[in-house]
């Protein structure tokens, strides 16, 4: 691979992807937690090992309303369709509704030095505006735990029944995947066509029209393939896959082939009836940032 491709990547080029990416972890550490929970709890130096999880716990659920915010925000820089950031604002809200606090369960865990001091941004510091002492707006949203009978963690005025959250955070996760999935189908299909229309200005006749074919394959990638049956004779069949590649190659497109970075003799693989990826040049230099599928 292209070293000066991997040396030049950036999360900030694809933002939708890395929110995917991070939502899969923070699942990830959501299960770990609800799971070593429910399985019954073990002494960690004299700490039940069910209350340090449950902290876990918050903090992965708070970090999907982080990812989901990304997912968002990449979504109206990428100019999709309104309605794909409705459809995922309606599952975070669903996610919220199923666990009522749980960003301040987060906060006041993340921030104690403040929440202990009556101090904390949000309901502490809406009590204190009010003409509370912060010593008792402290002790009104402290206290954090796990009940075994309850399967809830609580803080404060605060509850999130365990159960519920690993089901919340599954659903929120497979929104924010179903969004990016959105961005991919569009992407592919700008893709399709920029290389289609590369064809059809070099005068190299594509499907339906002509022998030459750009589909998307069931992989979400756009291949080109001849139609052998339209075309019998080996010299023609050589001279458009020559001009197809010449085309798209000269237009900055990548010709790859299955299991190769590039294909080899690409005129000659397309003339055989093999099918060619199509892919942008930055496109195939840029590595994955991480698990996101």
């Amino acid at each position: 691979m292209d070293e000066s491709g991997v040396d030049d990547w950036s999360p900030a080029d694809n933002p939708y992807a890395i929110a995917v990416s991070e939502a899969q972890w923070a699942l990830r550490d959501v299960e770990l937690c609800v799971r070593r929970i429910h399985a019954g709890g073990e002494v960690v130096s004299g700490f039940d090992s069910r209350q340090i999880d449950a902290r876990h716990l918050c903090f992965g659920l708070r970090q999907l309303l982080a990812a989901e915010t990304l997912e968002q925000e990449a979504l109206v820089d990428l100019g999709m369709d309104p309605q794909v950031g409705r459809a995922l604002g309606q599952a975070r809200k669903r996610f919220e509704s199923s666990l009522p606090g749980i960003t301040q369960i987060r906060n006041g865990l993340i921030h104690f030095e403040s929440w202990s001091r009556g101090r904390g941004h949000g309901p502490q510091n809406q009590r204190v505006n009010a003409g509370d002492e912060p010593r008792d707006a402290a002790r009104a949203f402290w206290g954090f735990r796990y009940d075994v009978t309850t399967d809830t963690v609580s803080m404060g005025p605060y509850q999130v029944n365990v159960t519920a959250a690993g089901k919340a955070a599954s659903e929120l996760v497979y929104s924010i995947h179903m969004a990016a999935r959105a961005v991919d189908a569009r992407n592919t299909a700008d893709h399709r066509a920029a290389a289609a229309q590369v064809l059809t200005d070099a005068e190299v006749s594509c499907a339906p029209a002509g022998p030459v074919q750009v589909s998307v394959g069931f992989d979400g990638r756009v291949w080109l393939s001849l139609d052998s049956a339209a075309v019998t004779e080996e010299a023609e069949r050589h001279r458009l896959s020559r001009r197809a590649v010449s085309a798209l190659t000269g237009a900055g497109f990548g010709i790859t082939s299955l299991g190769h970075f590039q294909a080899d003799d690409p005129v000659l693989k397309l003339t055989a009836g093999q099918a060619l990826r199509i892919e942008p040049r930055a496109a195939r230099q840029t590595p994955a940032p991480g698990p996101h599928d």
